[in-house]
């Protein structure tokens, strides 16, 4: 197959294909939703399993999400589904936006129902205990069955208003990257390849960690030099962590890395972020979760990273400082504390000095 190429994209493939790509999305939260509207609008044959079938209902009826969207009319052709056999028999794509700790169970409930469909994460974090990524529980519960993972900078609020945005489909298939991009891609919504998985997965999953720290800075009304020292320590810790587990550096130069970090760690819509603040602003963490209402995978993300960092031997200050304050009672004054306490390192990981340490 000749490689795709973006510029024949500016319109949605799909709307010249004699059929169109039958698309489920699998999780009612507002990326999984705005995915599916996306899908929707590029002339798929789209549904979305919501496990509440009350819910579905209503989404079909009023052509809204009430709880996570509200304030953004869906496409007419979206069709909500509760039964989760009907939501993934017989379909060409299926896009997983299940929070990590239920990701693995929803896959073992549709095994019995899916056949060779591509079955694609859109879940940004890593299970607990066995710090698996959502691509290992893909290929653990469905092995015979082609998949890949969808990370960036997507907020979802920002898709569904029709901003331009941009994400990165990475998969050792092209035949998965190509049906990928056919489903979402268009002239608001660019969709890129990559062959890095665990890179891409990587990005998504601990960019959510430094969300949670900037956050937390910004409840202290820190100024523009230390939100830049964040975020650039940040991806040095990101690719230190990636390295160590196989990933390419240079992935972290794209969307999945700078770009969502940076959007992820400046953003108020950020779940990350929002939980930061409120931990910052003096509530424990209970009660930042609960006003949320949503899940912030970034916490139980920095418990899997600073576990594993320890067990790799790998550098991450801010991934400890920030277990010390949530989990350990320390202040959070030991965050700032540890972004400034070793000053003779590398300021570029993976570049001279090499005796930096």
């Amino acid at each position: 197959m000749s490689e795709l190429k973006f510029s024949d994209l500016v319109e949605p493939v799909v709307l010249n294909q004699k059929t169109a790509l039958r698309v489920t999305v699998l999780g009612g939260g507002s990326f999984g939703t705005a995915m599916a509207n996306t899908a929707t609008r590029n002339g798929c044959d789209t549904m979305i399993w919501i496990r509440d079938a009350a819910v579905a209902k209503e989404m079909n009826e009023t052509h809204i999400n009430q709880r996570y969207l509200p304030d953004y009319p869906l496409e007419e052709g979206l069709r909500a589904e509760s039964n989760l056999e009907k939501a993934v028999r017989d379909r060409d794509i299926i896009l997983v936006a299940i929070p990590s700790h239920s990701f693995r169970d929803v896959l073992k409930q549709i095994k019995p129902f899916i056949s060779a469909q591509a079955v694609v994460s859109l879940t940004k974090g890593i299970e607990a205990k066995t710090f698996s990524f959502m691509s290992d529980i893909i290929r653990d519960e469905l092995p015979e069955v082609p998949y890949g993972v969808l990370s960036g900078p997507n907020l979802a609020k920002e898709i569904m208003a029709g901003q331009p945005a941009g994400t990165v489909i990475a998969s050792d298939s092209e035949l998965v990257r190509y049906a990928v991009q056919q489903a979402l891609h268009s002239a608001l919504f660019r969709v890129f390849g990559s062959d890095d998985v665990h890179g891409v997965e990587l990005g998504g999953a601990l960019k959510n960690i430094y969300a949670v720290a900037m956050g937390m800075a910004a409840a202290y009304n820190v100024g523009e030099n230390t939100k830049s020292m964040i975020l650039t320590r940040a991806l040095a810790e990101m690719s230190r962590f990636a390295v160590k587990l196989g990933a390419n550096p240079l992935t972290f130069l794209g969307l999945s890395g700078v770009g969502d970090l940076f959007a992820t760690c400046n953003s108020p819509l950020s779940r990350n972020y929002q939980v930061g603040f409120a931990l910052g602003s003096g509530q424990n963490l209970e009660q930042a979760t609960k006003a949320l209402g949503q899940t912030a995978e970034g916490i139980n993300t920095i418990v899997q990273v600073n576990t594993r960092a320890k067990e790799l031997d790998v550098y991450m200050p801010i991934t400890t400082a920030l277990h010390q304050v949530i989990f350990e009672g320390a202040p959070p004054l030991n965050i700032a504390v540890s972004l400034m306490k070793s000053g003779h390192r590398s300021d570029v990981e993976f570049v001279l000095p090499h005796h930096a340490v």
